[in-house]
């Protein structure tokens, strides 16, 4: 009976911790931590003057490649891109904040170890990282983004 009573007292907080970072779209706006397979990076999230987000690529441990050499964005899409370094990488741009569903999407994020673009949603869990989700075709997947600072 205990349990049950705590569990009912500690569970609306939690709830209540998750839509408070959900409740505002600028929430979103900072700097964190991801891992994406074996690759480590960090993320810098900023708003943009029409009111979207844009995530980018700040920082990422491995650097270069086996030659010693900056790693280049090579399997982007656009061509253009594909000679900008990996550490620079714009993830995605255009992000909206829907403020009936409480998250963020209406965009596409961009996956550098694949080269591909997928439809993307960002909300934050109970613990306060940020999962972005991108959807292709009927496939999905999930990284957890850690917030390191605000910004």
């Amino acid at each position: 009976m205990f349990l049950l009573l705590a569990t009912a007292l500690f569970l609306p907080q939690s709830l209540q911790a998750q839509n408070k970072l959900n409740d505002a779209g600028d929430n979103i706006v900072g700097v964190y931590e991801a891992w994406q397979n074996k690759d480590h990076f960090k993320a810098k999230v900023v708003k943009l003057n029409d009111g979207t987000y844009r995530g980018q690529v700040i920082w990422a441990e491995v650097d270069k490649d086996q030659d010693g050499n900056k790693r280049l964005d090579k399997k982007n899409p656009n061509k253009k891109l594909r000679s900008l370094p990996l550490d620079q990488a714009v993830l995605f741009s255009g992000l909206k904040y829907d403020a009936d569903k409480h998250e963020w999407n209406g965009t596409k994020v961009y996956d550098p170890q694949r080269g591909v673009r997928a439809n993307m949603d960002a909300h934050f869990l109970n613990d306060g990282r940020l999962q972005i989700r991108g959807t292709f075709m009927a496939f999905s997947e999930k990284c957890m983004w850690k917030r390191i600072s605000a910004q």
